[in-house]
């Protein structure tokens, strides 16, 4: 098992939620049970399967939950494109959110191979 508010990913993750939630503020109000949901559920499902996995027995189960946390974050950045073609995003909040994520996706990458090699 491992802590996982220690992992700097999860923490990255955790702070990426919050800079999602006050960009998506100034999305449309209409788009509040569309795209702003889908936004925040992406945004929130990677750092809860961090959290999650690292609360597993095995790391094999543990890099289950990172391949979730993975998929999470690739729809986030689909959604975050999305929203710049849609015009919801500024260019600049667009480009600072996709730099996180990619960081982010390249982390959980590097753990889950850390980690799958002590198996």
């Amino acid at each position: 098992m491992h802590n996982f508010k220690e992992l700097i990913v999860w923490q990255k993750a955790r702070k990426l939620v919050k800079e999602v939630y006050v960009v998506v503020k100034n999305f449309p109000e209409d788009e509040k049970y569309g795209i702003i949901s889908q936004i925040k559920r992406a945004s929130i499902s990677i750092p809860a399967n961090i959290a999650e996995g690292a609360g597993r027995n095995t790391n094999k189960d543990f890099g289950r939950f990172l391949d979730i946390a993975t998929g999470s974050s690739f729809e986030l950045e689909t959604l975050i494109i999305l929203s710049l073609d849609l015009d919801f995003l500024k260019e600049s909040d667009y480009s600072d959110l996709i730099k996180d994520i990619e960081e982010i996706q390249k982390m959980i990458y590097s753990l889950k191979t850390r980690i799958q090699s002590l198996s």
